[in-house]
């Protein structure tokens, strides 16, 4: 049986990684500070550092959560119905939709540097997507000489180009659009159905 203390305990660790992921994602890591997160989410600056060590355990624990955002973000491979090329648009379409994703284009220069305390969540992050992907791309028919692993990469790399652009400008990309336009290109190069 949980406490009220635990309960409200849990409830400010949520509250700050709700904030801190939302100012990461407008700020960046290195412009957000402990006082920011405290204004944002209401609860006292002196709690973040007890509930999360430091400012990159708080970081790390925001992507390990939205990494559990993605995860659950994708139907279940148990799930019923047809598989094909618009279901793999639902999933696309749902990953430009999850509120984590702003987070990850906004935090991915600074995965990429030297000595990144994030960069092994991104790799995470990407194998879970890709591995997703792959996962559909298996129960469908794909032309010889394409692997469902180098076209989730493909694809992957696709949607986050797509979502970059449109993060950038939003009055100049329709995200839609263009993830309609590579399902049809994909589409067209996978074999129907045989007679």
């Amino acid at each position: 049986m949980t406490t009220r203390r635990e309960q409200t305990s849990q409830e400010s660790r949520e509250l700050i990684l709700s904030a801190a992921a939302e100012l990461f994602a407008e700020k960046g890591y290195r412009q957000t500070t402990f006082a920011d997160v405290a204004e944002r989410s209401g609860i006292s600056r002196g709690s973040i550092p007890w509930h999360f060590g430091s400012k990159e355990g708080l970081l790390l624990a925001v992507l390990e959560r939205s990494v559990d955002l993605v995860r659950g973000g994708f139907p279940a491979e148990s799930e019923k119905g047809e598989v094909g090329f618009d279901r793999l648009g639902e999933g696309v379409d749902l990953l430009l939709r999850l509120p984590t994703s702003r987070l990850f284009v906004t935090l991915l220069v600074e995965a990429l540097e030297p000595g990144s305390p994030i960069q092994g969540r991104y790799v995470e992050i990407h194998d879970t997507l890709r591995d997703h992907c792959r996962r559909w791309l298996e129960r469908l028919p794909l032309p010889p000489g394409i692997s469902a692993e180098t076209l989730a990469v493909t694809l992957v790399g696709a949607v986050i180009g797509i979502h970059q652009q449109w993060l950038l400008a939003p009055d100049r990309v329709d995200p839609q659009a263009a993830v309609a336009c590579l399902g049809l290109l994909v589409t067209g190069m996978t074999p129907g159905p045989s007679a």
